[in-house]
């Protein structure tokens, strides 16, 4: 019986693509249950693919969240797209979310990217903003060009939409066995997650004011039984913007901080002690070397 219950087992990775702020990573972190990506208004506030796993009903979907779709031509925005059609590739199946509200030509541009023709599903979200005559006449939009798998309305802040996405996603998944550990629910390391959530700590606290080129490396983790004693430099490029995030008599770097250490204690379930510095390095978004030891991979010319 049990192993007519493993042969059953389906297991597969599903890519989240979409234009920047169409909810990508609020998706990922409704569907886990776990905030693990993260969450701001400002476009391009993900840089990186994060890997999450959901398992509904002994299925496993790998979710690989991506940086937003875009044509600009930044050496950070070219590495962004990079990872977003990497994870195209790398997929099972993918979920094309656009926000309600959104034309379709971004949906037309991803089907141009989509050259292997992986099976997709359309996701539109943010449905709580718009009249459901206006949801019924979008997905009539999206069904009349025949490419998509299915066109499924979803609302992470009222919670609809998720048992009849996840159940969508498992019947277009292969029949496969497991491939992480059903009971891990990030192939990330630690590292990156806290980094992401310091991220999201400057966007929260900043806003529209946080410069673009801002990042935040983590020079040093140690991890104890009781406490993560996290040490994190955050990285602009001109000294202006280092004035803007320490702020006057530190008050802002200390919010930062404060809002910071409760993302952390939050995802951790522990203590966080956490210190914050801010360094300026001039042109670093251009610099291939230290983009790299931020953990942004950017190809050579030629390649």
């Amino acid at each position: 019986m049990e192993n007519e219950k493993l042969r059953d087992i389906k297991s597969g990775f599903v890519g989240i693509l979409g234009k920047p702020n169409a909810g990508k990573s609020t998706l990922l972190n409704w569907l886990l249950g776990e905030k693990i990506a993260l969450v701001s208004n400002k476009a391009n506030a993900s840089r990186k693919r994060v890997n999450a796993i959901v398992m509904h009903e002994n299925n496993q979907i790998i979710l690989l969240d991506t940086p937003g779709l875009h044509e600009k031509e930044k050496l950070l925005n070219k590495f962004m797209l990079k990872e977003a059609l990497r994870a195209l590739g790398d997929s099972d199946l993918v979920l094309f979310l656009a926000d309600i509200r959104d034309d379709l030509e971004g949906y037309k541009w991803f089907l141009d990217l989509n050259e292997k023709n992986i099976p997709h599903i359309v996701v539109l979200t943010k449905t709580d903003l718009v009249q459901n005559e206006e949801i019924e006449n979008k997905i009539k939009q999206y069904e009349n060009l025949k490419k998509a798998l299915d066109v499924i309305p979803i609302s992470a802040l009222n919670g609809i939409g998720k048992e009849r996405l996840l159940d969508t996603i498992v019947k277009y998944l292969p029949k496969h066995p497991y491939y992480y550990d059903p009971e891990i629910i990030s192939t990330e390391h630690i590292r990156d997650i806290y980094k992401e959530l310091i991220r999201e700590a400057l966007f929260e606290k900043l806003g529209d004011e946080l410069p673009y080129e801002t990042d935040v490396l983590i020079e040093k983790l140690e991890e104890i039984d009781i406490i993560d004693k996290v040490y994190a430099t955050i990285i602009v490029e001109r000294s202006s913007q280092k004035g803007m995030i320490i702020g006057k008599k530190g008050k802002k770097i200390k919010e930062i901080g404060i809002y910071a250490r409760s993302l952390l204690e939050n995802f951790a379930n522990k203590k966080i002690y956490l210190e914050l510095y801010v360094k300026v390095i001039p042109k670093w978004s251009k610099n291939k070397t230290i983009l790299s030891d931020l953990g942004y991979e950017i190809e050579k010319e030629g390649k």
